[in-house]
Protein backbone atom coordinates (compact mmCIF):
# COMPACT_ATOMS: atom_id res chain seq x y z
CA UNK A 1 0.00 0.00 0.00
CA UNK A 2 1.72 3.61 -0.85
CA UNK A 3 1.55 5.83 1.95
CA UNK A 4 -1.78 7.37 2.71
CA UNK A 5 -2.31 10.78 2.27
CA UNK A 6 -4.49 13.80 3.55
CA UNK A 7 -7.51 14.10 1.07
CA UNK A 8 -9.31 17.15 3.12
CA UNK A 9 -10.24 18.20 6.12
CA UNK A 10 -13.89 17.80 7.62
CA UNK A 11 -15.87 20.94 8.72
CA UNK A 12 -15.14 19.91 12.45
CA UNK A 13 -11.57 19.94 11.12
CA UNK A 14 -10.48 16.84 11.21
CA UNK A 15 -8.77 15.17 8.39
CA UNK A 16 -9.72 12.66 5.66
CA UNK A 17 -7.03 10.16 4.35
CA UNK A 18 -7.06 8.75 1.32
CA UNK A 19 -5.49 5.14 1.56
CA UNK A 20 -4.30 3.23 -1.97
CA UNK A 21 -4.37 -0.24 -1.93
CA UNK A 22 -2.71 -3.07 -4.96
CA UNK A 23 0.39 -2.14 -7.32
CA UNK A 24 0.98 -0.23 -10.73
CA UNK A 25 0.12 -2.23 -13.75
CA UNK A 26 -2.35 -4.10 -11.77
CA UNK A 27 -5.85 -3.08 -9.87
CA UNK A 28 -5.11 -0.06 -7.45
CA UNK A 29 -7.84 0.86 -5.18
CA UNK A 30 -8.04 4.62 -3.26
CA UNK A 31 -10.36 4.67 -0.10
CA UNK A 32 -11.11 7.59 2.09
CA UNK A 33 -12.18 7.10 6.00
CA UNK A 34 -14.56 9.21 5.15
CA UNK A 35 -18.00 7.34 4.57
CA UNK A 36 -15.49 4.28 3.71
CA UNK A 37 -15.66 5.33 -0.22
CA UNK A 38 -14.20 3.57 -2.67
CA UNK A 39 -12.40 6.88 -4.59
CA UNK A 40 -10.95 5.61 -7.78
CA UNK A 41 -10.66 2.07 -8.37
CA UNK A 42 -7.96 1.88 -11.74
CA UNK A 43 -7.49 -0.84 -14.10
CA UNK A 44 -4.68 -1.17 -16.70
CA UNK A 45 -5.42 0.31 -19.68
CA UNK A 46 -4.14 -0.65 -23.26
CA UNK A 47 -0.72 1.11 -22.48
CA UNK A 48 -0.07 0.01 -18.80
CA UNK A 49 -1.45 3.79 -17.98
CA UNK A 50 -4.32 3.75 -15.15
CA UNK A 51 -7.97 3.57 -15.97
CA UNK A 52 -10.32 4.49 -13.29
CA UNK A 53 -13.27 3.23 -13.76
CA UNK A 54 -15.32 4.34 -10.17
CA UNK A 55 -16.92 7.61 -10.16
CA UNK A 56 -15.91 10.10 -7.56
CA UNK A 57 -15.93 13.55 -6.53
CA UNK A 58 -12.75 15.67 -5.96
CA UNK A 59 -13.20 17.28 -2.43
CA UNK A 60 -14.33 16.15 0.87
CA UNK A 61 -17.07 19.43 0.45
CA UNK A 62 -18.53 17.94 -2.74
CA UNK A 63 -19.00 14.29 -1.20
CA UNK A 64 -20.88 15.67 1.84
CA UNK A 65 -23.09 18.39 -0.02
CA UNK A 66 -23.90 15.18 -2.50
CA UNK A 67 -26.94 12.77 -2.08
CA UNK A 68 -26.05 10.13 -4.92
CA UNK A 69 -23.45 8.85 -2.82
CA UNK A 70 -20.61 7.98 -4.57
CA UNK A 71 -18.59 4.95 -3.70
CA UNK A 72 -19.96 4.79 -0.23
CA UNK A 73 -20.38 2.14 2.20
CA UNK A 74 -24.23 2.98 3.01
CA UNK A 75 -26.10 2.23 6.11
CA UNK A 76 -27.81 1.33 8.47
CA UNK A 77 -30.39 0.35 5.90
CA UNK A 78 -29.64 0.44 2.40
CA UNK A 79 -32.23 1.24 -0.10
CA UNK A 80 -35.53 2.27 1.18
CA UNK A 81 -37.60 2.22 3.72
CA UNK A 82 -41.29 3.08 3.34
CA UNK A 83 -42.95 6.01 5.42
CA UNK A 84 -39.47 5.66 7.45
CA UNK A 85 -40.85 3.21 9.96
CA UNK A 86 -41.11 -0.20 11.22
CA UNK A 87 -42.02 -2.61 13.94
CA UNK A 88 -39.98 -4.84 15.71
CA UNK A 89 -41.01 -7.46 18.72
CA UNK A 90 -43.96 -5.08 19.05
CA UNK A 91 -41.89 -2.01 19.29
CA UNK A 92 -42.66 0.88 16.43
CA UNK A 93 -39.28 2.62 15.40
CA UNK A 94 -39.60 6.15 13.24
CA UNK A 95 -36.49 6.80 11.42
CA UNK A 96 -35.05 9.65 10.22
CA UNK A 97 -37.17 10.60 6.14
CA UNK A 98 -34.49 12.06 3.26
CA UNK A 99 -36.37 11.02 0.46
CA UNK A 100 -39.76 12.37 0.83
CA UNK A 101 -41.33 10.36 3.69
CA UNK A 102 -39.16 7.66 2.54
CA UNK A 103 -35.49 6.36 4.72
CA UNK A 104 -33.34 6.00 2.24
CA UNK A 105 -29.54 4.49 2.61
CA UNK A 106 -29.93 5.10 6.63
CA UNK A 107 -31.36 8.98 6.64
CA UNK A 108 -30.02 12.14 5.88
CA UNK A 109 -26.95 11.32 8.59
CA UNK A 110 -26.01 7.73 7.13
CA UNK A 111 -22.81 5.84 7.18
CA UNK A 112 -21.85 8.16 4.17
CA UNK A 113 -21.16 11.12 5.51
CA UNK A 114 -19.46 9.67 8.61
CA UNK A 115 -15.37 9.60 9.11
CA UNK A 116 -14.49 5.49 9.82
CA UNK A 117 -11.52 4.91 12.25
CA UNK A 118 -8.93 2.95 10.01
CA UNK A 119 -8.19 -0.48 12.04
CA UNK A 120 -5.51 -2.42 9.90
CA UNK A 121 -2.82 -2.17 7.82
CA UNK A 122 -2.03 -4.45 4.76
CA UNK A 123 -1.17 -8.22 4.93
CA UNK A 124 1.71 -9.81 2.51
CA UNK A 125 0.44 -13.01 2.67
CA UNK A 126 -3.31 -12.03 1.85
CA UNK A 127 -2.87 -9.37 -0.65
CA UNK A 128 -3.65 -5.48 0.26
CA UNK A 129 -6.35 -5.38 2.91
CA UNK A 130 -7.26 -2.36 4.92
CA UNK A 131 -9.81 -2.34 7.29
CA UNK A 132 -12.29 0.31 8.82
CA UNK A 133 -14.17 0.50 12.04
CA UNK A 134 -17.77 2.59 12.92
CA UNK A 135 -20.28 2.87 15.76
CA UNK A 136 -23.51 4.02 15.46
CA UNK A 137 -25.29 4.89 18.71
CA UNK A 138 -28.19 3.80 20.05
CA UNK A 139 -31.16 5.37 18.61
CA UNK A 140 -28.88 6.83 15.64
CA UNK A 141 -31.17 8.04 12.59
CA UNK A 142 -34.17 6.44 14.54
CA UNK A 143 -32.75 2.84 14.54
CA UNK A 144 -32.58 0.49 17.61
CA UNK A 145 -29.36 -0.60 19.59
CA UNK A 146 -25.58 0.52 19.39
CA UNK A 147 -23.81 -0.90 15.94
CA UNK A 148 -20.99 -1.93 15.37
CA UNK A 149 -19.58 -2.31 12.03
CA UNK A 150 -16.26 -3.30 10.37
CA UNK A 151 -15.67 -2.73 6.29
CA UNK A 152 -12.87 -4.31 5.01
CA UNK A 153 -11.15 -4.17 1.49
CA UNK A 154 -8.79 -6.24 0.20
CA UNK A 155 -6.76 -5.99 -3.13
CA UNK A 156 -5.53 -9.94 -4.41
CA UNK A 157 -4.52 -9.73 -8.26
CA UNK A 158 -8.03 -8.68 -10.25
CA UNK A 159 -10.03 -9.41 -7.50
CA UNK A 160 -11.58 -6.64 -4.71
CA UNK A 161 -13.12 -8.05 -1.87
CA UNK A 162 -15.55 -5.65 -0.06
CA UNK A 163 -16.28 -7.79 3.74
CA UNK A 164 -18.93 -6.30 5.72
CA UNK A 165 -19.39 -7.11 9.33
CA UNK A 166 -21.26 -5.80 12.17
CA UNK A 167 -22.47 -6.51 16.03
CA UNK A 168 -25.82 -4.93 18.01
CA UNK A 169 -26.32 -4.63 21.67
CA UNK A 170 -29.81 -4.69 20.81
CA UNK A 171 -32.64 -5.73 18.07
CA UNK A 172 -32.05 -3.81 15.27
CA UNK A 173 -32.20 -4.18 11.57
CA UNK A 174 -29.18 -4.10 9.20
CA UNK A 175 -28.60 -4.16 5.67
CA UNK A 176 -25.28 -2.75 4.40
CA UNK A 177 -23.59 -2.30 0.81
CA UNK A 178 -21.12 -0.28 -1.04
CA UNK A 179 -22.98 2.48 -3.59
CA UNK A 180 -19.87 2.73 -6.21
CA UNK A 181 -20.92 3.21 -10.00
CA UNK A 182 -19.09 1.92 -12.50
CA UNK A 183 -17.79 2.83 -15.75
CA UNK A 184 -15.89 0.51 -17.85
CA UNK A 185 -14.82 2.71 -19.96
CA UNK A 186 -13.27 5.29 -17.74
CA UNK A 187 -14.37 7.80 -14.98
CA UNK A 188 -16.10 10.50 -16.93
CA UNK A 189 -15.84 9.02 -20.52
CA UNK A 190 -19.35 9.36 -21.14
CA UNK A 191 -22.51 7.19 -20.28
CA UNK A 192 -22.27 3.26 -19.93
CA UNK A 193 -25.34 2.70 -22.82
CA UNK A 194 -23.43 0.16 -24.41
CA UNK A 195 -22.07 -1.52 -21.90
CA UNK A 196 -23.31 -5.22 -21.76
CA UNK A 197 -25.18 -6.37 -18.63
CA UNK A 198 -26.22 -9.42 -17.23
CA UNK A 199 -28.17 -10.44 -14.25
CA UNK A 200 -28.55 -13.73 -12.72
CA UNK A 201 -31.37 -13.64 -11.86
CA UNK A 202 -35.36 -15.12 -12.69
CA UNK A 203 -37.07 -12.70 -10.86
CA UNK A 204 -36.92 -8.92 -9.92
CA UNK A 205 -39.40 -6.70 -7.10
CA UNK A 206 -41.53 -4.30 -8.56
CA UNK A 207 -41.83 -0.93 -6.73
CA UNK A 208 -44.54 2.04 -6.86
CA UNK A 209 -43.12 5.52 -7.78
CA UNK A 210 -41.56 6.16 -4.76
CA UNK A 211 -39.00 3.00 -5.19
CA UNK A 212 -40.95 0.88 -2.43
CA UNK A 213 -41.66 -2.31 -3.32
CA UNK A 214 -45.42 -3.34 -4.11
CA UNK A 215 -44.53 -6.90 -2.05
CA UNK A 216 -43.95 -9.45 -4.59
CA UNK A 217 -40.96 -11.27 -6.76
CA UNK A 218 -42.39 -10.76 -10.26
CA UNK A 219 -40.73 -12.98 -12.99
CA UNK A 220 -38.02 -10.83 -15.44
CA UNK A 221 -39.41 -12.68 -18.67
CA UNK A 222 -41.08 -10.96 -21.34
CA UNK A 223 -39.93 -7.44 -19.35
CA UNK A 224 -36.66 -5.14 -19.94
CA UNK A 225 -35.34 -6.98 -16.47
CA UNK A 226 -35.03 -9.37 -18.39
CA UNK A 227 -31.04 -9.41 -18.18
CA UNK A 228 -29.94 -13.38 -18.22
CA UNK A 229 -28.49 -12.70 -21.20
CA UNK A 230 -26.20 -10.36 -22.47
CA UNK A 231 -28.11 -6.91 -23.04
CA UNK A 232 -26.87 -3.58 -23.08
CA UNK A 233 -27.64 -1.25 -20.30
CA UNK A 234 -28.97 1.78 -22.59
CA UNK A 235 -31.59 -0.49 -23.85
CA UNK A 236 -33.03 -2.04 -20.31
CA UNK A 237 -33.17 1.45 -18.63
CA UNK A 238 -35.06 2.66 -21.37
CA UNK A 239 -37.23 0.18 -22.30
CA UNK A 240 -41.08 0.05 -22.90
CA UNK A 241 -42.39 -0.90 -19.43
CA UNK A 242 -44.31 0.53 -16.84
CA UNK A 243 -41.87 -0.04 -13.69
CA UNK A 244 -38.64 1.38 -16.13
CA UNK A 245 -41.06 4.77 -16.68
CA UNK A 246 -42.12 5.27 -12.89
CA UNK A 247 -38.24 5.29 -11.30
CA UNK A 248 -36.54 7.00 -14.94
CA UNK A 249 -34.70 3.93 -16.05
CA UNK A 250 -33.42 0.53 -13.48
CA UNK A 251 -34.07 0.82 -9.99
CA UNK A 252 -34.87 -2.24 -9.07
CA UNK A 253 -33.51 -5.23 -6.43
CA UNK A 254 -33.45 -8.64 -7.85
CA UNK A 255 -32.93 -11.82 -6.80
CA UNK A 256 -30.20 -13.32 -7.85
CA UNK A 257 -30.40 -17.34 -8.21
CA UNK A 258 -28.43 -19.85 -6.20
CA UNK A 259 -28.06 -19.91 -2.15
CA UNK A 260 -29.24 -16.88 -0.47
CA UNK A 261 -27.19 -14.78 2.15
CA UNK A 262 -24.93 -17.55 4.41
CA UNK A 263 -24.52 -19.75 1.78
CA UNK A 264 -21.52 -18.99 -0.09
CA UNK A 265 -20.85 -17.03 -3.04
CA UNK A 266 -22.60 -17.25 -6.31
CA UNK A 267 -22.43 -14.92 -9.20
CA UNK A 268 -24.99 -11.98 -9.33
CA UNK A 269 -24.13 -9.91 -11.87
CA UNK A 270 -21.95 -9.44 -14.99
CA UNK A 271 -20.99 -6.22 -17.01
CA UNK A 272 -18.71 -5.54 -19.92
CA UNK A 273 -17.86 -2.92 -22.25
CA UNK A 274 -17.32 -4.39 -25.70
CA UNK A 275 -15.07 -1.29 -26.86
CA UNK A 276 -12.41 -1.25 -24.24
CA UNK A 277 -12.36 -5.02 -23.16
CA UNK A 278 -12.67 -4.37 -20.05
CA UNK A 279 -15.09 -6.49 -17.47
CA UNK A 280 -16.22 -7.81 -14.42
CA UNK A 281 -17.93 -10.40 -12.80
CA UNK A 282 -19.61 -9.56 -9.40
CA UNK A 283 -19.88 -12.53 -6.53
CA UNK A 284 -22.06 -12.07 -3.45
CA UNK A 285 -23.39 -13.73 -0.99
CA UNK A 286 -26.31 -11.38 -0.17
CA UNK A 287 -29.81 -12.20 -0.93
CA UNK A 288 -30.51 -9.18 -3.36
CA UNK A 289 -28.74 -6.98 -5.65
CA UNK A 290 -30.15 -3.77 -6.61
CA UNK A 291 -29.37 -2.50 -10.32
CA UNK A 292 -29.50 1.50 -10.69
CA UNK A 293 -28.54 2.97 -13.69
CA UNK A 294 -27.90 6.42 -12.39
CA UNK A 295 -30.86 7.56 -13.34
CA UNK A 296 -30.76 10.95 -11.27
CA UNK A 297 -27.45 11.81 -12.31
CA UNK A 298 -28.20 15.42 -13.69
CA UNK A 299 -24.95 17.03 -14.81
CA UNK A 300 -24.89 18.96 -11.60
CA UNK A 301 -21.93 17.33 -10.02
CA UNK A 302 -18.08 17.39 -11.15
CA UNK A 303 -16.64 14.22 -11.03
CA UNK A 304 -12.77 13.34 -10.50
CA UNK A 305 -11.89 13.96 -14.05
CA UNK A 306 -13.74 17.73 -14.48
CA UNK A 307 -16.43 16.84 -16.65
CA UNK A 308 -19.67 16.85 -15.34
CA UNK A 309 -21.94 13.37 -14.57
CA UNK A 310 -25.21 13.57 -16.75
CA UNK A 311 -27.81 10.31 -16.31
CA UNK A 312 -26.63 7.06 -17.52
CA UNK A 313 -22.42 7.66 -16.97
CA UNK A 314 -22.21 4.96 -14.83
CA UNK A 315 -24.08 2.07 -13.14
CA UNK A 316 -24.66 0.62 -9.77
CA UNK A 317 -24.64 -3.13 -8.57
CA UNK A 318 -25.98 -2.92 -4.98
CA UNK A 319 -24.90 -6.36 -3.32
CA UNK A 320 -28.09 -6.48 -0.23
CA UNK A 321 -31.20 -7.32 1.36
CA UNK A 322 -34.37 -6.11 -0.37
CA UNK A 323 -35.59 -3.10 0.31
CA UNK A 324 -37.96 -2.90 2.83
CA UNK A 325 -37.80 -5.81 3.65
CA UNK A 326 -38.53 -5.31 7.40
CA UNK A 327 -42.09 -4.61 6.07
CA UNK A 328 -42.63 -7.60 4.04
CA UNK A 329 -42.64 -10.96 5.29
CA UNK A 330 -42.05 -12.22 2.57
CA UNK A 331 -38.73 -11.27 1.94
CA UNK A 332 -35.43 -12.15 3.35
CA UNK A 333 -35.30 -10.68 6.64
CA UNK A 334 -33.06 -7.99 7.83
CA UNK A 335 -33.74 -8.57 11.40
CA UNK A 336 -29.59 -8.36 13.34
CA UNK A 337 -29.88 -10.04 17.00
CA UNK A 338 -27.62 -9.59 20.44
CA UNK A 339 -24.94 -12.57 19.58
CA UNK A 340 -25.52 -12.54 15.79
CA UNK A 341 -23.01 -11.36 13.47
CA UNK A 342 -24.05 -9.79 10.17
CA UNK A 343 -21.97 -10.60 7.20
CA UNK A 344 -21.92 -9.58 3.71
CA UNK A 345 -19.04 -10.60 1.46
CA UNK A 346 -19.00 -8.92 -2.45
CA UNK A 347 -15.95 -9.89 -5.02
CA UNK A 348 -15.67 -7.77 -8.04
CA UNK A 349 -13.28 -10.13 -10.49
CA UNK A 350 -12.05 -8.08 -13.12
CA UNK A 351 -10.63 -8.72 -16.81
CA UNK A 352 -8.93 -5.84 -18.99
Amino acid sequence: MNDPHEFGVLPDGRSVTAYRLGHPGALQLTVLDLGAIIHRLELPGPGGEPINVALGLPSVPDYLDSDAYFGAVVGRYANRIADSRFTLDGTSYQLAANEGRTCLHGGLDGFHTRRWEVLASPRADVGERLALRLVSPDGDQGFPGRLEVIATYQVAGPVLTLDLQALTDAPTVVNLTNHVYLNLAGEGRGSVDEHRLVVDADEYLPVDEHGIPLGSLAPVAGTPFDLREPRPVGAAARGDHEQVGLVGGIDHSFQPRGPAAGGGLRRAAALSDPASGRGLELWTDQAALQVYTGNALSGDVVGTSGRRYRQGDGIALETQVHPDAMNHPRLTSPVLRPGQRYAARTQWRFTW
